[in-house]
């Protein structure tokens, strides 16, 4: 037998399907919560799933940025293999092999059951701490520079309205002698003497 559990993955909760081995689902579609409470009957599941197959099952669910992670941590924690999937592959698997366009849960987790028996799969390899801080540092930096490329974009469209003939003057835009007469003189208010 080879047993597997198929998870569709929200927020607060995954709809799932167990099976046995391919065409044989085991019971019912199910609701895991994702709470201590909810993980650990959840954990009931698979245990009962491999004391019926003989063999732990794997867990099949999209990627789903976040709201997975309760449940790969409650995984990793229990060592039992999951596998996550792009969610572009699964679609596609589930819009060809079913001319229906329901779309619900429970229909989801059946198809991730049986879209596993078709391919083969790698199980997930967990990134470490570093990597996954690495690349979310990378991501914040990206969105800071994008912002700070915008804020440069609007100030030169309102310099371009206030003062035409100021990037002529100066060299560099934002060289300290340009950026000091703009904060000395920031409209175009006929000089004093």
């Amino acid at each position: 037998m080879n047993p597997v559990i198929g998870l569709d993955i929200a927020k607060r909760e995954s709809q799932g399907q167990a099976f046995l081995d391919k065409g044989k689902p085991y019971g019912r579609s199910f609701t895991v919560i994702h709470t201590r409470e909810g993980l650990q009957l959840f954990l009931q599941l698979l245990k009962d799933l491999e004391a019926m197959s003989g063999q732990k099952p794997v867990v099949i669910l999209e990627a789903t940025g976040h709201y997975n992670a309760p449940v790969t941590q409650f995984l990793d924690d229990q060592n039992y293999f999951y596998i996550v999937v792009n969610p572009i592959l699964s679609y596609q698997a589930k819009k060809s092999s079913s001319l229906r366009k329901v779309k619900t849960d429970a229909i989801d987790a059946y198809a991730l059951c049986e879209f596993f028996y078709k391919e083969e799969f790698e199980h997930h390899k967990t990134r470490g701490v570093q990597l996954l801080n690495l690349r979310n540092l990378t991501r914040q930096h990206e969105s800071v520079t994008g912002q700070f490329v915008q804020i440069k974009l609007q100030f030169q469209a309102v310099l371009d309205q206030v003062f035409p003939e100021f990037r002529g003057v100066f060299g560099a835009l934002y060289s300290a002698v340009s950026l000091q007469t703009l904060s000395a003189f920031p409209t175009l208010s006929p000089l004093v003497i």
